[in-house]
């Protein structure tokens, strides 16, 4: 058995995604894992990874991203990023990790590369729910991505509306506990009692209205996770609870004097600024320090701007309408220059009325803009004076913006444009001469 038969062999043994590689880009083999979740690689073609990983005709360090062969190469030790990888389901994130490998004399021969995909995550509309690109999103998936490995308790800091339970989700479903449950719990106006019922549980009697013994949420979480929303609207009277549950995973249902114990993983998510509650004697300092192992910040929509047009995008591709949805560059353009204090769950109410008020399968500046002009109070137009009849454009106008766009979006490349609106470049020309 030679040396490249040998390393194959030992692909086999990688309970992920995994690839041999030669120090000049060239995929040697592969383990059976990988071509479950990528596809069979044609070693005949002496493919390159950065070819069939991102599409690209030059290597990663060449194209704009961070190349985990080249440090690997550099340092001699396993490196490990966060890349964005062609799929049969679209483009994903991956967590990339480089092992170099040495033979007998130390030289420096190949490298095991192993493919990691971050759950829920993806660079493009697909069927995952978190998406994005920019360096914000990327930045929050890459310490998601590496504190799942663990068991640390997690702090998810960031405004209504940006995800923190996809995120939480994510960690759970990435970690050694994703065979187990993940529970959650919504702690927003919930009052002392009502939270202890619900963590910890109770047996039948306990209080008014308690006909049956609770399994509680710290129990059903037990090899699992449990995930704590709003953390900051916890009671004073609670954090003491759930101060000696965390420290001693101990507890007991409400009306009981049995000890239960529970091996859990913390994820708690708040939108406040705990510091300042710790200051002003709201929330438990102890408590504060022990939720906050390790906390990861989810950005807003404005500062990840980028985002946005692969948010709008995936939004109206898993709208079930009679024609297919298309979303205008000027439409965009409108989205991206907006504060949207509401994050993801504002943009998706705009689009979702610029759905609802549409004459057509074209979502364009204009209509955005009506949509922000929305009175939310009465739920009527602002300008509704001038008449619904002025409110959407002609059709003629909508496919004039529609291909000015498309045109635009491809630098003028009318080929592009023709083949991207799903008609003949002599249709196209055609469209164009009744525009002008």
């Amino acid at each position: 058995m030679n040396e490249i038969d040998r390393l194959t062999q030992m692909l086999q043994a990688y309970e992920v995604p995994a690839i041999l590689v030669s120090s000049d880009y060239e995929i040697l083999a592969s383990n059976r894992v990988y071509a479950e979740k990528f596809g069979e690689v044609e070693f005949a073609n002496r493919p390159k990874c950065f070819a069939v990983s991102h599409g690209y005709n030059k290597p990663c360090d060449q194209s704009g991203e961070d190349c985990p062969l080249l440090a690997a190469k550099i340092s001699h030790r396993k490196e490990k990023v966060l890349h964005i990888h062609q799929t049969p389901n679209g483009r994903e994130h991956v967590d990339v990790e480089m092992i170099p490998i040495f033979d007998a004399d130390n030289n420096l021969s190949y490298f095991v590369e192993l493919l990691r995909p971050v759950p829920l995550a993806s660079g493009i509309s697909a069927m995952q729910k978190m998406i994005g690109a920019s360096p914000a999103f990327e930045e929050m998936l890459r310490k998601a991505s590496l504190v799942a490995k663990t068991d640390a308790n997690v702090l998810l800091l960031g405004e209504s509306g940006t995800g923190k339970e996809l995120v939480s989700q994510s960690i759970h479903l990435a970690s050694k506990r994703s065979d187990k449950l993940m529970v959650a719990l919504e702690c927003a106006g919930l009052s002392d009692a009502l939270i202890e019922s619900e963590l910890f549980g109770h047996i039948k009697g306990s209080f008014t209205g308690a006909n049956a013994n609770k399994i509680g949420l710290v129990e059903q979480a037990d090899g699992g996770t449990l995930f704590l929303d709003e953390i900051g609207d916890v009671p004073i009277e609670t954090q003491v609870k759930l101060l000696r549950l965390i420290e001693s995973k101990t507890f007991r249902r409400v009306g009981s004097t049995e000890v239960r114990t529970s091996n859990f993983r913390l994820i708690c998510a708040t939108n406040k600024d705990l510091r300042k509650l710790v200051d002003s004697g709201e929330f438990r300092h102890d408590l504060y320090y022990r939720i906050n192992v390790f906390p990861i910040h989810t950005p807003s929509l404005r500062e990840r701007r980028g985002d946005i047009a692969l948010l709008a995008n995936h939004f109206i591709k898993t709208v079930e309408t009679e024609s297919d949805l298309h979303i205008t560059q000027s439409a965009i353009t409108l989205l991206e220059q907006q504060e949207f204090r509401g994050n993801i769950r504002e943009l998706f109410n705009i689009l979702n009325r610029a759905i609802i008020l549409a004459q057509s399968n074209v979502i364009d500046e204009r209509l955005i803009r009506e949509c922000f002009e929305i009175d939310l109070d009465g739920g009527n137009l602002i300008n509704s004076n001038q008449g619904m009849q002025n409110i959407t454009p002609p059709l003629s106008q909508l496919e004039s913006n529609y291909f000015a766009d498309l045109l635009k979006k491809h630098n003028g490349d009318k080929a592009l444009t023709a083949s991207a609106a799903g008609i003949s470049l002599r249709t196209l020309y055609r469209k164009l001469d009744i525009k002008q």
